[in-house]
């Protein structure tokens, strides 16, 4: 069919014409995507499903103690890693020096026994 087919075509036939190949296209789809599931439960005889794969569990990590603590909240505390928190960049904007939130090695003991 060419362009001028379509033309001469009233709304009723084109409408027509729409479904057939509505219905043609999702029989195709079916068709093709029952093929793809066959092939993937064939493809899948032979290995493991996810659940049966061996778990390597992470190494443990220690417990990183806070290095700086905010004297507004003192339960607000950072590690040192990662994004400073909101706290302690409107501080350090304001003129602050890092090391005025460091918190004493005797504090950082305590920290570790809890």
């Amino acid at each position: 069919m060419n362009l001028q087919d379509f033309k001469s075509m009233s709304a009723d036939e084109l409408w027509s014409l729409h479904e057939r190949v509505t219905s043609i296209l999702a029989r195709e789809i079916s068709a093709e995507k029952a093929r793809l599931e066959q092939r993937l439960r064939q493809l899948g005889q032979g290995v493991l499903k996810s659940d049966e794969y061996i778990s390597r569990a992470r190494r443990p990590y220690p417990k990183v103690v806070p290095k700086f603590r905010n004297p507004r909240r003192p339960s607000e505390t950072w590690a040192g890693r990662g994004k400073q928190p909101r706290w302690l960049t409107a501080q350090l904007r304001s003129g602050k020096k890092l090391d005025d939130f460091r918190i004493k090695s005797s504090d950082r003991a305590r920290q570790r026994m809890r």
